[in-house]
């Protein structure tokens, strides 16, 4: 493989979706020491979308069909794509031998993680963030050819309070809800809702294509659209990641995910029972930690607008459940899109020194 001096070869997939656009925009604002960045997508599904402000990612080359995986150093699957390169595709890639590359799936259920044995060996959920500061025991050799699963932001929040909270008190018990934005979906869910919206106000019929139903102005505990399977994917990826990622240190939270009518972001409503009363504000001092802002009581609660572009998780002051002695409410909100992107490439930045 390339030196960071001459630059790594990069391969994105899915790139036009909107996780695939914020990740070309963090690897060039992070200067990923890129030589050729190679493109894989379905931009002829992809709609306009009037109400996002979508920065131009880095110039990238067009696709090129003679790209395999010993002509990469990264991978990265930001979304499944009909143009899903020959090496990375499951059903193909066993004819091909082992991979050569660094394989960093971001994707809500990437195909790469239902694939068993070669050529793709599988690894943990990665989030560098919370490794640093909560270490767990390697499962298997690092090297190329290994898939790295990129944690979802939701994965990332919970675990990230559950393991500071965990490393000062004793958990019993976690109950968490994750309030799912139309961006979860795609660019055709931002723009079934935005359609929504606009056609409510003008008193117009609204498509249900996506959702099933009226997103709106509304909340649904199950849409029945064409995203459903998108949303049911998500929820049963994260319950598999946080049992992945927790790895028992502390307990598996209950967990019920609902569809926002919101464009982008991440919110959680996270409910944790202690062995024996905490005080809110020393469980408040345990959640400090690195990209995590904690605000105070007489400051406003933190809303998915205020971290819009952010990498940062907003979490609100910590409040005692006034039924439950040893319960604990937290609320955290997050740009989903921009937390996910920001983690791929930093299991990218973290694999540098092994190449």
């Amino acid at each position: 493989m390339k030196t960071s001096a001459q630059g790594y070869r990069v391969a994105v997939v899915g790139a036009s979706s909107l996780l695939g656009k914020e990740l070309l925009n963090v690897l060039q604002e992070r200067h990923f020491p890129f030589s050729s960045l190679v493109t894989f997508s379905d931009e002829e599904d992809e709609p306009e979308l009037p109400i996002l402000d979508l920065r131009e990612g880095p110039p990238v080359s067009t696709l090129d069909e003679n790209v395999t995986a010993s002509t990469l150093d990264f991978a990265f699957i930001a979304a499944r794509s009909r143009n899903m390169p020959s090496f990375l595709d499951p059903s193909l890639a066993s004819q091909q031998g082992p991979l050569s590359c660094f394989v960093i799936d971001l994707s809500t259920a990437g195909p790469l993680r239902e694939a068993a044995g070669p050529p793709f060996p599988q690894r943990r959920v990665c989030v560098p963030l919370l490794d640093r500061a909560f270490p767990v025991r390697e499962t298997a050799e690092a090297g190329p050819g290994q898939v790295y699963i990129a944690a979802r932001p939701a994965t990332m929040v919970i675990s990230g309070l559950l393991l500071r909270l965990g490393a000062r008190f004793l958990l019993k018990s976690a109950v968490a809800h994750v309030f799912a934005s139309a961006s979860e979906v795609g660019s055709h869910g931002i723009e079934e809702l935005q359609k929504q919206t606009v056609n409510l106000l003008s008193f117009q019929k609204i498509p249900r294509k996506v959702f099933g139903a009226q997103l709106a102005f509304n909340v649904l505990s199950r849409p029945c659209g064409t995203g459903a399977s998108e949303l049911l994917a998500l929820e049963n990826g994260l319950r598999f990641q946080l049992q992945e990622y927790l790895q028992g240190r502390v307990p598996l939270p209950a967990l019920r995910l609902l569809q926002v009518p919101v464009f982008h972001s991440l919110a959680v409503s996270l409910f944790v029972e202690t062995d024996q009363p905490v005080a809110p504000e020393k469980a408040g001092e345990a959640l400090k930690g690195e990209r995590i802002e904690l605000r105070r009581h007489a400051q406003d609660s933190p809303t998915p607008v205020e971290v819009a572009g952010s990498d940062k998780i907003l979490v609100d002051s910590v409040t005692a459940d006034s039924d439950r002695p040893s319960g604990l409410w937290i609320w955290a909100v997050a740009d989903n899109l921009r937390l996910a992107a920001v983690n791929a490439v930093e299991i990218a930045e973290s694999l540098r020194p092994q190449m």
